[in-house]
């Protein structure tokens, strides 16, 4: 198992209205003010409603947590705003059961 290093997590308030893909890279760059070069990777899981970046190395990270204070908001195209959670990605661990292996 990797352990994620230099990653955040971005999670979006699962009340509020569901954004395109295009709006997210918009934010990303717009609101905790992320530059393309420093991302090495961004992946969007729609069901936890999280958007994972990878940065090029650990400063990046710390700089766009120490600007956003752990928080960051979207203005939706309807006017609503949502709050937007900023974390450190952890893998944690996960207990997966696996039935009928082929031998």
């Amino acid at each position: 198992m990797e352990e994620r290093q230099n990653t955040l997590v971005c999670t979006f308030d699962p009340q509020s209205p569901r954004i395109s893909v295009y709006e997210i890279h918009e934010w990303i760059h717009e609101q905790p003010h992320v530059a393309e070069a420093t991302v090495t990777m961004i992946q969007i899981d729609g069901l936890r409603r999280q958007v994972i970046i990878s940065f090029v190395d650990l400063h990046y990270v710390q700089e766009v947590l120490q600007t956003a204070k752990d928080q960051s908001e979207y203005k939706h195209s309807n006017g609503e705003i949502s709050l937007v959670r900023i974390d450190v990605a952890g893998m944690g661990t996960k207990r997966v059961r696996i039935a009928y292996l082929p031998r």
